[in-house]
């Protein structure tokens, strides 16, 4: 059974005027919406106090276990606005599936699937008239679980907190869509076989920071690692899975073995590039391999994919002592085709044959 939420909405809820301003340029992760979903629990009593509440900040004690061992995961999917102006969600029982998985390694309670979708579903249909109703635009949602209990002892915690909050976005990367230039960290690794990498916690981002910095000081707007034990395969950036385009028309990724975050998006672009008679192949691709491949010509697109940033073509790899250019500096073909597929779907341009939108309001 559902769980029940007791709602209290906001007695000051942003003016349509302040809305509108900030829907006219939201950015990513920067705007939110007048309220968020919290559900407590507890050993004893489950999962129990849901609350549909105004957004605002937290109370928490120092000795709080989140800030000293980090036991935290999240998810992340987006809401559009169809063309008959109802509100449709991107696959959220498969991030719903996916937090159980990150909640199982992370030594948290498993959130039912039904719950998190529903947690959603009750702050996007509250916040409706923060859902961006224009191109490329969405209401991007951030559940997540923390550890709350106030104890300095090294255990899973016994007070847990799952939240909602939702964001309004509009490109991930700053200029809107074009081919991002990517560091290859040789120095830095994201996961290792046996740690978090299939999970999405707070610290395997933390983790990619500094790697992110050297990308930046080094003028790339993304870092993409390498394995942990040969430093020779190709993992996935620090945010994003990656797929390679070759001259016969096959796509490879790497296989999510472990150590790679199983995306949603990358699921969806398996199937819709097999529809479209591109064959995938999730194998192991080393680094020599893409250097090779581009250099060659066998290797023709590269790009990212992710909820965030969607499809992003990747047109420059730098390390240190080289480089190269990825395709002519535009968005390849195959990489337009399927990015424009999947915005299809999920605006509601295309049929959704394989069940993806969730109807929401």
């Amino acid at each position: 059974m559902t769980i029940e939420f007791t709602r209290t909405p906001t007695s000051t809820p942003t003016s349509d005027a302040d809305r509108a301003a900030k829907l006219a340029n939201p950015g990513f992760g920067r705007v939110f919406t007048d309220h968020m979903v919290t559900i407590t629990w507890t050993p004893q009593a489950g999962w129990h106090d849901a609350q549909l509440r105004p957004y605002g900040p937290l109370s928490l004690d120092p000795a709080t276990a989140i800030f000293h061992y980090g036991q935290s995961i999240f998810e992340g999917y987006k809401a559009y606005v169809q063309p008959d102006g109802s509100i449709k969600t991107f696959r959220p029982d498969a991030n719903g599936r996916r937090f159980q998985r990150s909640a199982k390694r992370l030594a948290l309670p498993e959130l039912p699937v039904d719950d998190f979708v529903s947690a959603g579903d009750l702050l996007i249909e509250t916040d409706r008239s923060w859902v961006p109703d224009a191109e490329e635009k969405s209401l991007y949602v951030r559940p997540f679980m923390m550890a709350t209990e106030a104890f300095l002892g090294v255990r899973p915690s016994n007070l847990v907190t799952f939240m909602v909050i939702a964001s309004p976005a509009g490109a991930y990367f700053a200029g809107g869509l074009h081919p991002v230039s990517i560091w290859l960290s040789e120095e830095y690794t994201r996961a290792a076989p046996g740690g978090t990498g299939a999970a999405k916690c707070g610290g395997n981002y933390a983790a990619s920071l500094l790697a992110q910095q050297e990308a930046s000081a080094n003028g790339c707007e993304q870092v993409v690692f390498l394995d942990a034990v040969e430093k020779l395969w190709v993992e996935e950036l620090g945010g994003m899975n990656v797929y390679f385009v070759f001259d016969d028309g096959s796509l490879a990724t790497p296989p999510t073995s472990g150590s790679i975050l199983e995306g949603v998006t990358r699921d969806a672009i398996h199937t819709l590039a097999a529809e479209r008679g591109h064959p995938v192949h999730e194998r192991p691709v080393s680094i020599d391999e893409w250097r090779d491949g581009v250099t060659s010509g066998r290797i023709t697109e590269v790009f990212a994919c992710g909820t965030a940033a969607v499809v992003t073509p990747l047109g420059r790899l730098a390390w240190r002592g080289g480089e190269l250019s990825i395709g002519d500096g535009h968005t390849g073909k195959v990489t337009q085709d399927i990015r424009d597929a999947l915005l299809a779907v999920q605006y509601g341009q295309a049929p959704d044959t394989h069940g993806w939108m969730h109807a929401v309001c």
